[in-house]
């Protein structure tokens, strides 16, 4: 859990995995055009993120894709948040998530 909490720190982690959620299944060309980072930077952060399971690749002829394997953070919110009660934490999170999206009027 270490490596997954390690990759996670790194903001520009984050936003690759977000990428992939969005859309699984992207050359590293496709993640490259959706941030602002040279294609080495990129390469070294897909690395990491591979490195803790994060991020699974395929071969397709001369192409790698890129996935997004959620176990991992599945893992951790199963030793973390099921320690809690599920349902009290689901209803705030949805809650949260609902504000944010809805302007309020004034």
């Amino acid at each position: 859990m270490d490596a997954v909490f390690r990759a996670l720190a790194d903001p520009s982690r984050r936003r690759l995995l977000d990428q992939l959620r969005d859309h699984d299944g992207q050359t590293l060309r496709e993640l490259c055009a959706g941030l602002d980072m040279a294609r080495q930077s990129v390469s070294k952060h897909l690395a990491a993120l591979e490195g803790a399971g994060l991020v699974t690749t395929v071969r397709r002829g001369r192409e790698k894709l890129h996935y997004l394997n959620a176990a991992p953070i599945n893992a951790i919110a199963e030793r973390w948040i099921s320690r809690f009660d599920r349902g009290r934490v689901t209803a705030l999170a949805d809650l949260k998530r609902a504000l944010e999206q809805s302007p309020m009027d004034s």
